[in-house]
Formats: C-alpha cells, structure tokens, sequence
C-alpha cells in the first residue's frame, strides 16, 4: 500500500491507497494538527500509531510538506522508518508528470 504525507500549514494528512494506477484505491485517511518542533520520532510514532494493523502494509511513501522545519523531519522520518521501502518528496523539481498551469 502506498502511504502518502500532505503536510501543510494546519494539518498533516494521511492517505493509504491500495493498487496501482486508475485502479488504486483510498482505503484510509487520517488528519493531525502540524507542529513545526515535531521530530522525526515523534512523527514516526504518531503515524505508526495511525496506521495501526496496517502499518507493516505500507510498500511506498510519498510526501510533500509546506513547512520546511516539518520537512527535514519528514526526510529523517521516512529514511530511517521506511528504509525498505520505494519513496519520493514531492518538491521543486522533483518530476511527477502532474501539469502545473499557473504561473
């Protein structure tokens, strides 16, 4: 299951989907609040916790954050908890084939 990290000014949100492509599928969600002094183990505590039974599922992360205090964290998080799996941070100039059509 692909476990993806939205981290924004208010909230971080989970998403777990499962399957690929135009097949995948949301299977579960998850909102906490965004603390810019959260750590990379405290991070990885809380979503492990979210996660639950569903924790040793996870074959991919992806994730992006607004906050760069919260993103070198994100970075630790899932390099050290999530070593085994393929993982992306969406940031500029990092490729993903989604047009952005502003300016």
């Amino acid at each position: 299951m692909l476990l993806c990290v939205d981290v924004g000014n208010t909230n971080i949100v989970l998403g777990l989907y499962e399957g690929r492509g135009a097949d995948a599928k949301l299977r579960r969600d998850w909102r906490m609040r965004t603390d810019a002094r959260i750590t990379a183990d405290e991070l990885a505590l809380t979503v492990r916790g979210l996660l639950g039974q569903h924790a040793d599922d996870v074959t991919g992360v992806s994730a992006l954050s607004t906050v760069p205090a919260v993103l070198r964290e994100l970075r630790v998080m899932i390099g050290r908890y999530y070593q085994h799996v393929p993982k992306v941070i969406v940031e500029p100039g990092v490729k993903t084939g989604v047009p952005l059509l502003i300016d």
